[in-house]
């Protein structure tokens, strides 16, 4: 029995020859990774590596609370250092005596400011549920460890043991959040280096389901468009989709809508969300929606027909107004679009053929509310460029009212810049 220089070890492997406890005996899996019988008959995994010339010995933990998938990512960690001409002994070393640190510096302490911080740009649902995931899965594994002395090997077993339960939605969130704790820990010097980068090999790759379906040519689009006007579903709910499709808001800030949010009695009308409706609720304005004249007219016959107070999609049943589910089964099972577009899909198509246009990043971002990763775009985000998402919106809107029509459509080249 022997783990070979391919990683071949398996669980079985490892459990028969913890059976045999043989002391002193080794069984390797490849890379100088090897589960090791210590003289006092514990199990322990350890690489073994050499630099300058030298032989030596890296210890990780002990087998089974170090699971072999951990141990893997700890070595890829000793790897990295090695090909730095670093000793992972001696950096080990110096990581923990810069950490000999008092308990301010504790996971817990540096997750809670990090929490505290995240606060003001989540969601009140968003940050409780981040929370307690920290409070049920990470902090008794790691909480009451100093953070520069968390390696790669703990929050992969922290991680592993959250997948075991079968939730690879929860893992995956959860370590999205590790990477940001360590980030701002590195950034205040509280560790040198990441230690939930390597941890991401823990978890399978999901299946891509991540981004939502949207087609992205005219034709297609425009065939939507033809077949929900044709298709028997209640006119809220018909309304509601023409509303996605024209502003590429978000479904849920749709079914939500109310009258008093727009304004289409103006020049240029427009629709005012209120930033506590938003995803980004942090930020200090309201988020306007210029309104093409195609949609602004068909809201204007909407709201003679629908009364001009409360939801602008009344729920049928009684309700405060229709639910996001209503819309997107007709896009599932009435448009027959499983897995091909969807009401996001709106966004998508939005963003990616108003770039195809010539239309600046900045200005698309801003149209969608998306978080800006440049402080150039953070700083247009105070109602400026506003004239711009005018003439994107205007332009949208010709774009599918042209499709739908079956015309040719030619790009307008407006260079919104």
């Amino acid at each position: 029995m022997s783990g070979g220089i391919g990683r071949k070890l398996t669980d079985k492997a490892i459990k028969a020859f913890v059976a045999k406890a043989q002391r002193s005996k080794k069984l390797p899996d490849g890379g100088g990774l090897h589960l090791f019988i210590t003289p006092a008959g514990g199990t322990t995994w350890r690489i073994k590596y050499r630099i300058d010339g030298k032989e030596k010995i890296y210890s990780i933990g002990a087998y089974p609370a170090v699971s072999l998938a951990a141990a893997r990512v700890e070595l890829t960690e000793v790897k990295a250092l090695l090909r730095e001409n670093k000793d992972p002994v001696t950096e080990r070393r110096i990581n923990r005596a810069g950490t000999n640190a008092a308990s301010d510096d504790t996971f817990s302490v540096v997750a809670g400011v990090w929490l505290t911080m995240k606060k003001k740009e989540w969601s009140a649902g968003h940050y409780t549920k981040s929370s307690r995931a920290f409070e049920r899965d990470i902090y008794p594994a790691i909480g009451k460890l100093p953070i520069a002395s968390i390696t790669p090997a703990i929050v992969a077993k922290a991680i592993e043991d959250i997948h075991k339960r079968d939730v690879l939605e929860t893992a995956t969130r959860i370590l999205q959040h590790l990477n940001g704790v360590f980030r701002y820990a590195q950034a205040k010097g509280l560790c040198r280096d990441n230690p939930a980068l390597a941890a991401r090999e823990i978890l399978p790759r999901k299946k891509d389901t991540g981004r939502m379906p949207a087609l992205l040519d005219y034709s297609s689009l425009g065939d939507i468009l033809r077949r929900a006007d044709m298709a028997k579903i209640s006119p809220s709910v018909r309304m509601a989709h023409r509303l996605c499709a024209f502003t590429a808001m978000r479904i849920g800030n749709i079914v939500d809508a109310e009258w008093k949010e727009f304004h289409l009695d103006e020049d240029q009308p427009i629709w005012v969300i209120p930033r506590a409706k938003m995803k980004i609720t942090s930020r200090p304005i309201d988020h306007r929606v210029p309104l093409s004249p195609e949609i602004a007219d068909e809201l204007r016959r909407w709201k003679s027909m629908s009364g001009n107070k409360g939801y602008v999609f009344p729920s049928p049943a009684g309700g405060k107004h229709i639910g996001r589910e209503s819309i997107e089964k007709v896009y599932r099972v009435t448009l027959g679009l499983n897995g091909k577009h969807s009401p996001h899909g709106w966004r998508s198509s939005f963003s990616t053929l108003a770039r195809d246009n010539g239309t600046a990043r900045d200005v698309v971002e801003l149209a969608l509310d998306h978080v800006h990763d440049n402080e150039v775009a953070r700083a247009y985000d105070r109602g400026e460029r506003f004239d711009e998402r005018v003439k994107l919106f205007q332009w949208w809107g010709a774009q599918l009212a042209a499709a739908q029509r079956g015309a040719t459509i030619i790009p307008l080249k407006t260079k919104v810049a």
